[in-house]
This record gives structure tokens, sequence and C-alpha cells, in this order.
């Protein structure tokens, strides 16, 4: 129940006169760049790609000019391939005839390796879908070549403003259900787990009546409750042991793209993403392409002169700054907040009729359900932990994170381990209800990012000291034979 909620229909933005594609997203770095400043690309040719996540490209989503070199006509930051930063900005946009950026020789040279199987898997990965797929467990970009356990594919997306599952299907069911048919045929006996919401409605009947004649898609109901569409909750629910070899998971959005990649050959350049938030004056779905300018987005949908725009949602989404000036590879909305800058006077007496409390402490409890009207503001300061157990009611992953916390204020790491940090789905719904207003969420990213460089130097120093030990073997059995 918030302000700004975008509409299903899908608005498509004017055509960009320049592109900014950013050579960083959330998961990727795109610091190998394919092409040089001035030259000619076609819709769908390959600008960049990042070596460490299988090569994985950015694609050009118009004809037009590149620019990598900052100059009087170019946007304000330049292209820095060495570090991953900046972007790639395509002048002259004009949005002629797609084309697969697909060397024939190298789709000769898989077809003896691998088969038919490795051809299609390769053109997920050259044609941009492949960017869609998800490991269940980590988010991490999972191996185009390796196999599966399963296949988790979500219609839900829960989390408030990102663009949602209807709205992704809105007209497409029928390339929806061939997508299916298509990442099906890249199995051999794994199952494929269809996730739907638990309601009746008209869209959701329409798909469970569509998908009921394939019984290769298994389907699962969750109730509309943020986090329940995450990958990690839905694969331990299905039993999906991490141990057991990865999961993949994918969205709407990515069987979308998995059917236009495999069945038509094309590249998947367009976005459906949506723009919502208090500080939008009509929240939408809009249809626009990596590299479309922000600030054309923002002189269209914001409405207030002071406000924060944040790529994703409000609960995990991540603040734009100065330097994006071009939606990314990954973005699935932008969320917009009106910037509280101005104290409130006497607001810790105020009675709370206007906003929620997870506590039911304040003067609301007592209305009815109502719209809130979010903005920046925290409403207070931070304090130390009182341990009331808000954040282990609420988190869906069942560990207590008011425990963790405290272990990690007083560096105890191995005890957050064995607390089970690594559960941790990043939701923000501690962060949330959070009387304390403490940034578990963060907290845990920065904690689980520690132990895992440390279990990784752990590795690095065994396989040292394993191959010092050969070594000396080895010079051991040289000298006996030299003997």
């Amino acid at each position: 129940m918030l302000q700004g909620r975008p509409e299903r229909a899908v608005k498509v933005m004017p055509e960009p006169e320049v592109l900014n594609l950013p050579l960083r997203s959330r998961r990727f770095v795109f610091s190998d760049v394919s092409v040089e400043d001035g030259q000619r690309v076609s819709s769908g040719d390959i600008l960049a790609k990042d070596p460490n996540n299988y090569a994985v490209p950015l694609l050009a989503p118009r004809a037009g000019l590149v620019r990598l070199k900052k100059d009087e006509n170019a946007a304000p930051a330049a292209v820095d391939a060495s570090r991953g930063g900046g972007h790639i900005i395509i002048d002259d946009v004009a949005n002629l005839e797609e084309h697969a950026d697909i060397a024939k020789e190298e789709l000769e040279h898989i077809e003896r390796e691998m088969g038919a199987g490795g051809i299609k898997r390769y053109k997920l990965l050259v044609l941009g879908a492949w960017q869609f797929f998800y490991d269940a467990y980590t988010g991490a970009l999972p191996d185009p070549q390796g196999t599966p356990q399963a296949i988790i594919v979500s219609t839900v997306s829960l989390e408030p403003f990102v663009a949602r599952g209807d709205a992704q299907l809105h007209k497409r069911l029928f390339n929806f259900t061939r997508g299916l048919e298509q990442l099906q045929s890249l199995l051999e006996y794994q199952p494929m787990y269809l996730v739907m919401p638990d309601i009746k409605s008209e869209l959701a009947n329409r798909i469970r009546d569509h998908i009921r004649g394939y019984a290769w898609a298994k389907m699962l109901e969750i109730p509309l409750t943020y986090p329940y569409d995450d990958f990690a909750i839905l694969a331990r629910r299905l039993g999906l042991r991490r141990d057991k070899g990865p999961v993949w998971a994918v969205r709407t959005e990515g069987v979308l793209a998995i059917d236009r990649a495999l069945t038509l050959t094309k590249p998947c350049t367009v976005r459906i993403i949506s723009i919502g938030g208090t500080g939008v004056n009509s929240p939408a779905h809009i249809k626009v392409m990596p590299g479309y300018p922000i600030d054309k987005i923002r002189d269209t949908y914001v409405s207030e002169p002071a406000a924060r725009m944040i790529d994703g949602g409000i609960l995990t989404g991540e603040a734009l700054g100065q330097e994006p000036v071009g939606i990314d590879t990954e973005c699935r909305g932008i969320t917009v907040l009106g910037e509280l800058q101005d104290r409130e006077f006497l607001g810790f007496a105020r009675p709370g009729w206007d906003r929620s409390c997870y506590a039911a402490c304040y003067l609301s409890s007592l209305r009815k359900r109502f719209r809130e009207r979010f903005t920046t503001g925290m409403r207070g300061e931070g304090r130390p932990c009182i341990s009331c157990n808000f954040c282990e009611e609420v988190c869906p992953a069942g560990i207590m994170p008011h425990l963790i916390h405290k272990y990690l204020y007083r560096d105890l790491i191995e005890e957050a381990e064995q607390a089970r940090i690594d559960l941790c789905v990043e939701c923000g719904l501690c962060s949330f209800v959070c009387p304390s207003k403490l940034d578990l969420r963060q907290e845990f990213i920065d904690a689980k990012k520690l132990i895992e460089q440390e279990k990784e130097e752990i590795r690095q120093e065994q396989e040292r000291q394993e191959k010092l030990r050969q070594e000396e073997a080895a010079k051991r059995s040289a000298e006996e034979k030299s003997e």
C-alpha cells in the first residue's frame, strides 16, 4: 500500500538521439572493449565483453557512431575500459534493422564440438539473453555450458517498484510459452518449475490454462508477500540443495529474451522497466533500451524538483549517482522518492497518523489501510540495537539478524558465519522494520564479502602449500634417482 505504484500498461519512450551505455552494472564489468572511437556500428553489434563472466557481451541497441573519448560533442563522462568504468557513447542513433553478430565459423566449430544444444547456448550468450540468467543461490551468472539440477522460472516480482511480470506478459503470452519450450530444450531430465502468484485473475488464469498442457512445467503458486519470490527462498522451498549442483533461475523478461534469441535469432536489446515512486507524476512501465538517457526519463516522469532516483526498488535499490547517464543492462526499474530536506518541527512528538509502523505503536494503526507516501527521510537517527526481535520476525530466511549484528559489531566473524549469515537473501526487510534504523542489509552484504575473501585467501594458501609439497616431493624423487 504505497503511493507511486506503476500501471500495468507499457508506454514506449521516444527514440533517443544519443545512447550512453554504462560499462558497469550490478553483476557485470564490460572491461574488454571491442570497438574503436569513431567506428560505425549496427544494432546488435558487440561493443564490449565481461571477461570474468563468460565473455557476456554488451550489445549496441541501435546503429550509430561510437564515441569513446571525451570531446566537446560527447557526454561529460567518457569510457575508462581499463577499470570498467564510464560508458560507451553512440551518436547519430538510427533505428535500423537488427542483426545477429554471430560468426559462421564459430557456429560450425561449436556444432562439431557440442551439437545443436551447444549452438543454442552460444546464441543465448552472444545475443544478450544469457544476461537474464541467475544462479538461484548466489545471484551470479551461471556457466552457460553447465548442467543445472533444476530451473526456476518466476512470473512474480514483488519488490516495489520494479517491473512486474503481468506487465512483461501483456500481449506476449504466446512468446512466453514458446520461450519456455526453448528453455526446456536445453535440459535433459532436469525439472522446470514455473512460479505463479496464488491469485485468481484473468491473466493468471490464462497463463495456467496455457501452460497446463505442458507436463514438463511444474507449477508452484506462492503468496504475494515480499520477498517470497526470491530465487534462493524458492530453491529451498523446492528442496533443491545447494551441494547438489547449480539451480538456474530466470524471470519473465528472461524467458521472452530466450524466445527472441532462439526463435527469431535476434539480439535482446530492449527492456521493459518501471518508473514509480512518490516523485513520479504518472507511474508506468516503459519500453526502453540500455543506454537510454536518464535525463530524458527524468524530464518526462519526475515531478518533484528535489528527488532521489534509485536503480531498482525501495528495499534493495541503489541510488543513482552523478556518473550514470544511461540505463544499464540489468536495470529493472527506477524508483523516485522525494528528498526530505527540511526538519519536521516536533517530529518526535507526532502521533504518526500518516505513516505506518511495524510495532503498531503509531496512531495510524487505528486507521483503515491507506497508501503511504514514502520519502528519503529516516525520521530520526540511528541508535544501538534494542533486541526487539522485529528483524527475526520478518526474516524470510529464518536467521536472527539482531544476533548476527552483535557478532559483527564485536568482529566475531566466525560466530556470524555459524549463525548462518550465508542464508541472508539481502531483501532489506530487517533494515525496514528496525526501530533503531540499523542498516543491517548493507552490514550483512559487507560481512559476506569479507567471509568469501577470507575463504579465498585460505584456499589460495592451501593451494600454495600443496604446490610446495609437490615440488619438494619431485625434488626428493629426482635426488634419489640421481643417487
